[in-house]
């Protein structure tokens, strides 16, 4: 229980990297997946990697399975909420379906594990919630600002939870990276874009499905791994750690310049109207 800490998404991007990470400092890692295929990743990994990470069974989207599967871990001393995924596509093109899924997986879920996992840190005296953002959740982006939305939400509810937890001795912290190269983004193209329903939609879908296959060329997730330890095992943590060039320079110019040219800015870099290209994003294309 000293040093238990449960890891949602576990079975690969920052959530497998994140259970390497922690296991190596010393940490008794207990990572979840949806399958028992997805959980023997886990266990192969950690092989390959010289270190031990237990497994468990869940579906964060089922409380059912939630409670299930805190039961069966028992009480630990973090939980790393980093289960998520990414909803592409313009706000009109998502359905109220796509909508909801995203939000019971990037809010609802979260909230729900911290829920269930509150008690026993209350019994104990202390404990560690580290749920896993975005920069999309300091800033809005087009094409993806149903993600956005839920990430918002995560945020605010987290913010909430840290200030009314803290007497308890239960700290509680947000991690924001920026891009790296994970899951979330190649799962753009897996379906990822719904059907556009202007050819202007379709042209940035084309181009947001590009990137996503160049998701390999982003940084190491291993940086946004580090992050999540040092949250973990600060004794003072801090509310929020921002991961990433492109998460710190997008969050100083959110707050800097102005709404119109920041609007600018992001319509060009994703499609939606010509222009001259961000740079960064243009050498991860063709």
């Amino acid at each position: 229980m000293p040093n238990t800490v449960l890891v949602t998404g576990a079975s690969s991007g920052i959530g497998l990297v994140t259970c390497l990470e922690l296991a190596a400092s010393g940490w008794d890692v207990i990572g979840s997946a949806r399958t028992g295929d997805k959980a023997q990743r886990i266990t192969d990994a950690a092989a390959e990697a010289g270190v031990t990470v237990r497994t468990v069974l869940m579906d964060v989207d089922d409380p059912a399975s939630c409670a299930a599967a805190v039961e069966e871990v028992g009480p630990v001393y973090g939980l790393v909420n980093n289960a998520g995924f990414a909803q592409s596509g313009a706000v009109e093109d998502v359905s109220p379906d796509q909508v909801h899924r995203q939000f019971e997986t990037n809010v609802f879920a979260p909230i729900r594990l911290a829920n269930l996992v509150l008690p026993g840190m209350r019994a104990a005296g202390e404990g560690r919630i580290v749920n896993v953002s975005s920069v999309a959740g300091r800033l809005t982006i087009p094409l993806m600002g149903w993600y956005s939305a839920s990430k918002h939400a995560l945020e605010s509810v987290t913010d909430a939870l840290r200030i009314e937890v803290e007497g308890d001795g239960v700290k509680v912290a947000l991690v924001e990276p920026g891009m790296f190269a994970t899951d979330v983004w190649s799962a753009t193209q897996e379906g990822g874009f719904p059907d556009p329903s202007t050819p202007r939609y379709a042209a940035a879908y084309a181009r947001g499905q590009a990137l996503g296959a160049r998701s390999h060329k982003l940084p190491d997730p291993v940086w946004v791994a580090r992050t999540i330890r040092v949250a973990l095992s600060n004794p003072v943590p801090l509310a929020r750690y921002v991961v990433g060039v492109d998460a710190v320079s997008g969050i100083v110019a959110e707050s800097l310049l102005p709404t119109v040219l920041l609007d600018y800015v992001k319509s060009v870099s994703t499609g939606l109207r010509s222009g001259r290209q961000i740079p960064f994003l243009d050498r991860l294309l063709p």
